[in-house]
């Protein structure tokens, strides 16, 4: 979906500016293929398209609940950024822009067209014609709680039942006791979830191999809401499901691969922030006595220990009285230059350094603590495996939820790290890094 959304936007830029052209100049534009042509038009829709992600025109998850208001705000929000970076970029590379007034109008355009699309888009799959009909096998908790997440879903699912797979004979209200193919086949099923723990001898498996070779999607309960949340159901998943769900393929070439990103990514982030990092030590030390750079041990890939360094952001000795706790909500223990670094994420500025070690990747989980991951292990179940990755900068729970601070919120983030591991892949990474640039720009989840 939300490919569809992007090449949708990619097609509309180039029309609009298209017929912007025809409406200044009064007539057909010829179109040259020239390098600093196709380099004026790809600067167009980049900045089209990257200001439309900031704002939250790609999240697919959205896209089912955008109201007027919502798009009225977001799009023209979105055009003001685009504007603003092409007036930036038309006075470093004058060459590869086109000029004020044919920029900005195509602009202008673009907002009309794109606020048309998404109406449209949503009128399409929120259509009755495009709902998902699915059917939950089971009767216990487990499918209880899936119809609940299903009903609470904003996506187009209509939930057509539950069905009892043991065909008992006082069945719960709205449990199905009929034949499954015959439920399947008279409720017009599109997919069919089994939420049940205990399978052997529970499920009908020759009918839902039936149902599989007609065309059904059959999957279970952990594999559907990792699918619609984007993180892993933890409380219905086996060391079995682990073993032989499809992922967690971290074979020898793809950490070769991904290791050779993380030192371009490195080296290219000390080579532009290492000329400011003399001006960030004179703020720190303006605001508060101490060093300059913080370093603290870390739990890294195989819970192997390292030493992650980090631009000091609290004074020193903070936890002399407390010992090691989690960074609360506007802690005191943070310098009044440190709550603007945590902000921005300039403190992580350092942990470069860590990445081109081979400590850190660029991308992956949050480095604990092992003051906190020995805790952690003990009270959550699968926590270790968090490590079967090396830590990163950034990562995929760091932009999807807040700064963790309890056992409540370890647990809560260990579902999108273990998702991270799982669906590890280049189109993974790029989502996070441009997550990451969101999350920087306006400061969330910071402590």
């Amino acid at each position: 979906m939300k490919t569809l959304l992007i090449i949708g936007d990619v097609f509309l830029s180039i029309i609009a500016l298209y017929i912007t052209s025809i409406f200044i100049s009064h007539s057909y534009p010829v179109i040259y293929i020239r390098l600093w042509a196709i380099l004026s038009l790809m600067s167009f829709v980049i900045t089209l398209v990257f200001s439309s992600f900031l704002f939250d025109l790609y999240n697919h998850r959205k896209a089912f609940v955008y109201t007027l208001k919502e798009l009225a705000t977001m799009i023209p929000l979105a055009l003001m950024v685009s504007v603003a970076i092409l007036s930036i970029i038309k006075l470093l590379l004058p060459d590869i822009t086109f000029g004020w007034r044919l920029g900005f109008l195509s602009a202008a355009f673009f907002g009309a067209l794109q606020f048309g699309w998404r109406l449209i888009y949503k009128a399409i799959i929120c259509s009755p014609a495009m709902a998902q009909k699915i059917l939950v096998i089971g009767n216990g908790e487990s499918a209880m709680k899936l119809a609940s997440v299903i009903a609470s879903s904003k996506r187009n699912f209509i939930m057509v039942g539950c069905y009892d797979p043991v065909n008992s004979v006082a069945p719960p209200a709205n449990i199905s006791t009929e034949p499954l193919k015959e439920m399947v086949r008279k409720e017009h099923v599109d997919m069919v979830v089994v939420a049940v723990k205990q399978r052997r001898g529970m499920i009908p498996l020759q009918e839902l191999l039936d149902c599989k070779l007609a065309g059904v999607e059959v999957v279970d309960s952990p594999t559907f809401y990792e699918e619609l949340h984007g993180k892993l159901l933890l409380e219905e998943i086996t060391p079995s499901w682990f073993i032989f769900s499809d992922g967690f393929k971290l074979n020898s070439g793809r950490k070769r691969f991904k290791r050779i990103i993380d030192i371009l990514v490195a080296l290219a982030g000390v080579i532009c922030f290492l000329p400011l990092v003399p001006f960030f030590a004179i703020l720190i030390r303006l605001d508060s006595k101490g060093p300059v750079f913080f370093s603290q041990i870390r739990m890294g890939e195989g819970e192997k220990l390292y030493h992650m360094y980090k631009l000091r952001t609290m004074k020193v000795n903070a936890e002399r009285k407390t010992g090691a706790v989690w960074a609360q909500k506007n802690d005191h223990r943070v310098t009044r230059v440190g709550k603007i670094f945590r902000k921005l994420r300039i403190d992580e500025i350092p942990q470069f350094y860590n990445v081109l070690k081979g400590d850190m990747s660029f991308i992956g989980p949050r480095p604990e603590r092992p003051e906190f991951a020995e805790r952690l292990k003990a009270a959550i179940p699968y926590y270790s495996e968090r490590h079967c990755v090396k830590p990163g900068i950034t990562g995929w729970a760091q932009v999807m939820y807040s700064y963790g601070a309890s056992e409540e919120d370890a647990f809560e983030k260990l579902r999108y790290d273990l998702y991270y591991a799982k669906n590890l892949s280049f189109q993974l990474e790029c989502t996070v890094f441009l997550e990451t640039i969101k999350v920087i720009l306006f400061g969330k989840g910071s402590r």
